[in-house]
């Protein structure tokens, strides 16, 4: 694959790493790409050769080596909550006078410091939490804020990978309309993967079960799921089962009283017995994790690109200091990561779970789809 060239007067960008940083080159060259892919900056690593010339663009091992022109730096380099120095190469970008998307999470001070760079320069500077711009998410929260329209949240649910804890306060804080925090705190550990941090969100009572462990050989494998959300109201509850959907609406379930004597429940002349109840939004079937790495998460990454051109750098900035925030507090209540070693899991498809009458015949004893671990029939 190559990247284009002579008669393309698309911008330049370039990525910054390249191990999450593999999505983000898919996702600038994809032919609907605002930006024309420029080059790679790493360290030089065999991955990050390959990966320069499988699109055709040059390697660069420095920040001040990347052409003037460029406009777009994509910096996928964990920073200093990972131990990594993301923060100060998109500051040497910004100072270059070149726009940056930067991979979450950042420390709010890190945070702080590239927003004032950004500012100083004229620049802008977003961070990217990538699954706020999911297809199935995005359809999530625009359901969240349409039904919120009609009626008050009552509660909010949520279970997620500590990997993904920043993305899914993201999340909560774009389908609740709001980042204000007051009353956290986190239950006693237990002999579980999970803690329950509790509080209340926009007003609305939350609570956020997190896997709080992680495998340092393998930190971004091992979660049980990414993100699963449920917002309740008086009329029914909205859930997003995971993040690449499906989003599913069940009604609440009420016995109205008009039946009390009545010998079938049945005959009850309430209207809303008649909802099916529970219903999917949108599409039912969720694609698998090939095509969420292949399409669904390079196409949010574009969207992603797309808000750096034409949203308000500022008004940005200012809710990523909250949230980083919040999630700064959240994980100091949940303490220390628990550290774990494991074997690859035994991935399962559905066929395995489907009782015996509804099995497929002819794929017994066949393996399910799925190739990021060991996959049982």
């Amino acid at each position: 694959m190559t990247a284009a060239g002579a008669g393309d007067d698309r911008p330049g960008a370039v990525v910054c790493g390249t191990r999450f940083g593999r999505i983000y080159l898919r996702a600038l060259g994809l032919p609907a790409s605002p930006y024309r892919l420029r080059g790679v900056v790493a360290r030089g690593s065999e991955r990050s050769r390959a990966c320069a010339e499988y699109y055709g663009v040059p390697l660069y091992h420095e920040v001040d080596d990347v052409p003037g022109d460029v406009e777009l730096a994509c910096v996928v380099v964990g920073s200093g909550l990972a131990g990594g120095p993301g923060a100060a190469l998109a500051e040497r970008f910004l100072d270059r006078g070149m726009h940056v998307l930067q991979e979450h999470p950042l420390h709010p001070d890190e945070l702080a410091c590239c927003l004032r760079a950004a500012h100083r320069e004229g620049v802008t500077y977003h961070v990217d939490t990538l699954f706020v711009h999911v297809e199935p998410v995005r359809r999530f929260v625009a359901s969240a804020r349409r039904l919120l329209a009609r009626q008050q949240a009552i509660f909010v649910e949520a279970t997620c990978a500590y990997q993904v804890l920043y993305t899914l306060l993201d999340v909560l804080g774009a389908a609740l309309g709001g980042l204000r925090v007051r009353a956290l705190s986190v239950t006693p550990p237990e002999p579980s993967p999970f803690r329950t941090v509790k509080g209340e969100l926009a007003g609305v009572p939350f609570a956020v079960r997190v896997q709080h462990e992680l495998d340092p050989g393998q930190p971004d494998n091992h979660a049980h799921l990414l993100h699963r959300i449920t917002i309740g109201t008086e009329g029914g509850q909205l859930t997003l089962v995971n993040t690449h959907g499906p989003v599913v609406w069940s009604p609440r379930p009420h016995l109205p009283a008009e039946p009390a004597n009545a010998v079938r429940l049945g005959d009850s002349p309430a209207p809303h017995l008649d909802l099916p109840s529970a219903r999917v939004i949108g599409s039912a079937d969720a694609p698998s994790y090939r095509q969420a790495v292949d399409t669904l998460w390079p196409e949010a990454i574009l969207r992603a690109v797309s808000a750096l051109r034409d949203e308000d750098g500022r008004a940005h900035g200012q809710r990523q200091l909250r949230l980083a925030r919040f999630a700064r507090e959240v994980n100091e209540l949940l303490g220390p990561v628990r550290l774990v070693r494991r074997p690859d899991p035994t991935v399962l498809g559905a066929e395995a779970v489907l009782p015996y009458a509804e099995a497929n015949p002819a794929r017994e004893g066949h393996a399910s789809s799925g190739r990021a671990a060991r996959v049982a029939p």
